[in-house]
């Protein structure tokens, strides 16, 4: 499980709209990963509708956003149109980048142990290295704090 000053793992993963996201194009730029459960739950839909209205700040401070669940390339593409998201999505169908971000858990839910997404967000800076991160998000005011962090970073490089 990676820790803070340690470098990001790498990934390149297709995206909502087409293409591929990969970490190491993003180098010399702040990058925001939030990790997700499912697209189209309340949580979840609330999180990536919030990363969406403050995209222009993230940008404006100087990072790019993305949101990263095993939902696949088409059911993230129904969400991005549902709800209007402007923020990318990433498709980890097969978990290995959220095993590499240690997100990848043991959930157990009133006696019923099952395997899932733990909410949580990473903040990696212009060097690729991990500058902060969110683990067992609770969704309300997190957008807002996670953009203080990368304004923060801004302010500090």
């Amino acid at each position: 499980m990676p820790e803070v000053s340690d470098l990001a793992p790498a990934f390149t993963l297709p995206r909502d709209g087409g293409g591929e996201i990969s970490l190491s194009d993003l180098r010399g730029q702040a990058v925001v990963l939030f990790f997700y459960p499912r697209d189209d739950t309340p949580g979840c839909t609330k999180e990536s509708i919030g990363f969406s209205e403050h995209l222009q700040a993230f940008a404006d401070a100087g990072a790019q956003v993305f949101g990263i669940s095993r939902d696949t390339v088409a059911k993230h593409d129904k969400f991005v149109a549902k709800h209007s998201l402007t923020t990318p999505l990433l498709s980890d169908a097969e978990s290995t980048v959220c095993e590499d971000y240690g997100v990848w858990v043991e959930k157990n839910m009133y006696g019923r142990k099952s395997w899932g997404i733990e909410r949580s967000t990473f903040l990696i800076d212009a060097e690729g290295k991990i500058a902060q991160m969110w683990r067992k998000v609770k969704v309300d005011g997190h957008v807002e704090e996670v953009l203080g962090a990368v304004q923060a970073l801004k302010a500090d490089a």
